[in-house]
């Protein structure tokens, strides 16, 4: 089985402009491959855990990832998929994040000397001169075709400002100096940019007179079409600090069970033969079992494998099988955080991320969600004092799965 062959078994594959000649060059090793990240914030999140997945995927295919780090285009922001205008973010900001980015990007991609490269579309778009992009660039897109786009679309009934209508060239733009400067062949991206993707291998053709090729991915959706990666209190990011291994184990563990094999297809390196199997006799214990793997594969990518085992751990503590609770996500109180001796449960759903706010940890109380070590919560205004910590703890839940420890 090819590499390319791999990828359409897996389901990564939306569409492509040269099959044949993509096939090529993946297969051979020959794709040297971009993949564009608009450092929006200072961690990355699941929703490009799909392209970390595959870079690591072409790359361990002999293939040469390029990751761009979108230090200019951040200063425009992206209008797909969004129906309201990106807040702008300062340089500082972006060069923030930028750092961030890499950081994460290193346990996925091997960076070192001639296997994959960082770079910044800063590096040229800030220094662009705009007469001269207007006479060499503008002349090659079309705006009446630019406008049947799906990402200006969306955008065209609330008002798209001319700043996001240039993220297009822009983008185009990156794909044709990259092209230039280190040989890139090839742009992968979501479902969602293939308007862009297609901008930047039509300027390499009128410009350079050259063929370069663009494949888009799946998109991570649910069994329902919504984007995976996002919960209650927001999405679940990469970095350890706002989303903690167990909430991230807790993630994948707790995922629709129509989406347990597809996530498997898309995101892990189990041999895709085995996923097959188990897809042919998945069925209740075994379900399970799967979940629990997929939960426990991609912790390990991402926080490594200790953590992973100190999740799983946790996880079977909470739902039989296990003793130590150790590993719990943990909140720590003080003295200041309690007033006459006392703090409202609905504060504790707040600090444990648990709940967004204090209204949505209220209806969470009155649909009778919400647990104090093991004793339902009846009451909006609810308190617990330092007598319900026993040994130290208490032991806070939301639902069947969702837990959080507080010590004081």
């Amino acid at each position: 089985m090819t590499l390319y062959e791999e990828l359409q078994r897996r389901g990564l594959i939306a569409q492509v402009t040269d099959e044949e000649e993509i096939k090529e060059l993946i297969n051979t090793g020959k794709a040297v491959f971009y993949i564009g990240f608009d450092p929006t914030a200072d961690s990355l999140h699941v929703g490009h855990f799909m392209a970390l997945c595959l870079m690591k995927r072409l790359q361990m295919g002999g293939n040469r990832p390029i990751a761009l780090i979108g230090g200019g285009t951040g200063m425009v922001g992206d209008p797909s998929g969004r129906t309201d205008m990106r807040q702008m973010m300062t340089p500082e900001t972006i060069q923030h994040n930028c750092d961030c980015f890499k950081k994460q990007m290193s346990r996925f991609i091997d960076f070192s000397e001639g296997k994959a490269m960082m770079v910044n579309n800063a590096d040229w778009l800030m220094r662009l001169n705009y007469i001269e992009l207007l006479r060499e660039v503008g002349s090659c897109f079309s705006v009446n075709r630019m406008l049947t786009a799906e990402c200006y679309k969306q955008r065209m009934e609330k008002g798209l400002s001319f700043l996001e209508f240039n993220y297009m060239i822009m983008q185009s733009y990156d794909f044709y100096m990259l092209f230039q400067k280190y040989g890139c062949n090839l742009q992968f991206g979501g479902d969602d940019q293939w308007s862009n993707m297609l901008g930047g291998t039509e300027l390499i053709r009128r410009k350079l007179g050259k063929n370069a090729g663009a494949m888009t991915i799946t998109l991570l959706l649910n069994s329902e079409g919504k984007k995976m990666g996002k919960t209650q209190s927001g999405a679940v990011w990469l970095d350890p600090n706002k989303t903690s291994p167990y909430e991230f184990f807790q993630y994948w563990r707790n995922i629709d069970d129509a989406d347990v094999i597809k996530c498997m297809k898309l995101l892990t390196f189990i041999p895709i033969e085995e996923i097959e199997e188990m897809e042919r006799s998945m069925e209740g214990a075994q379900l399970n079992q799967a979940k629990e793997r997929l939960a426990v594969e991609l912790t390990a990518m991402v926080h490594g494998e200790e953590e992973a085992q100190k999740a799983l751990e946790a996880s079977k503590a909470l739902f039989g099988g296990g003793s130590d609770s150790s590993n719990m996500p943990t909140t720590a109180l003080t003295d200041a955080d309690l007033i006459d001796g006392k703090i409202q449960v609905a504060d504790l759903l707040v600090k444990s991320g648990l709940a967004p706010s204090k209204a949505e940890a209220k209806r969470l109380i009155k649909q009778g969600s919400v647990a104090v070590n093991d004793e339902k919560v009846e009451g909006f205004d609810s308190t617990v004092s330092s007598e319900d910590f026993k040994e130290g703890q208490l032991i806070l839940k939301k639902g069947k799965k969702s837990f959080h420890k507080f010590t004081l």
